[in-house]
């Protein structure tokens, strides 16, 4: 799937991501959900929380930029360059919670996703810099984060994760 490269783009990657992983995920018994090793070490319940953290971490980033702040990005105490430390504090920090948690914190969060991007203007969405924790990147770049391509990447890693597990999925 190419780059969105203005809003109408995100918001229809945005669905059509989201109804592809959503598919796939309701096609799965409550176990074959919190079986590890449908990602990794991860089950799909633990991809959710996953997809579920990245998009709480980008509405705080929008939301100290509304106020003028700078936030820490990617999260206190961390650089990109360690993004695999973050995402395993993110997998301890939900793997014991419930999958009906999970499943309905992160419809909501979707939802939440197709909210902003739809109360947002072309501009405001791809004007880069626009606030200072942004750097030269414009919110398109961030956003990308979280629909989009972050769905399609757990999409496709557990559509194989589950083949390989003979966990099902489509």
């Amino acid at each position: 799937m190419s780059r969105p490269i203005n809003k109408t783009q995100l918001v229809t990657q945005a669905i059509q991501t989201y109804e592809a992983l959503e598919k796939l995920l309701t096609g799965l018994s409550p176990e074959q959900m919190t079986t590890p090793g449908a990602l990794g070490d991860w089950s799909a319940k633990d991809v959710l929380g996953h997809l579920y953290e990245w998009q709480q971490m980008f509405f705080r980033w929008y939301e100290s930029g509304l106020r003028g702040e700078n936030p820490a990005v990617p999260a206190e105490g961390y650089k990109w360059s360690q993004i695999p430390a973050l995402n395993q504090k993110i997998y301890e920090t939900y793997r014991d919670s419930p999958l009906a948690e999970i499943w309905a914190n992160f419809r909501a969060s979707h939802a939440k996703t197709l909210a902003l991007i739809e109360s947002l203007s072309d501009e405001a969405i791809t004007t880069p810099g626009l606030y200072s924790w942004m750097n030269q990147n414009s919110l398109i770049a961030y956003r990308r984060l979280t629909p989009g391509s972050h769905y399609t990447w757990a999409h496709t890693g557990l559509r194989k994760g589950l083949r390989a597990n003979k966990g099902g999925g489509s």
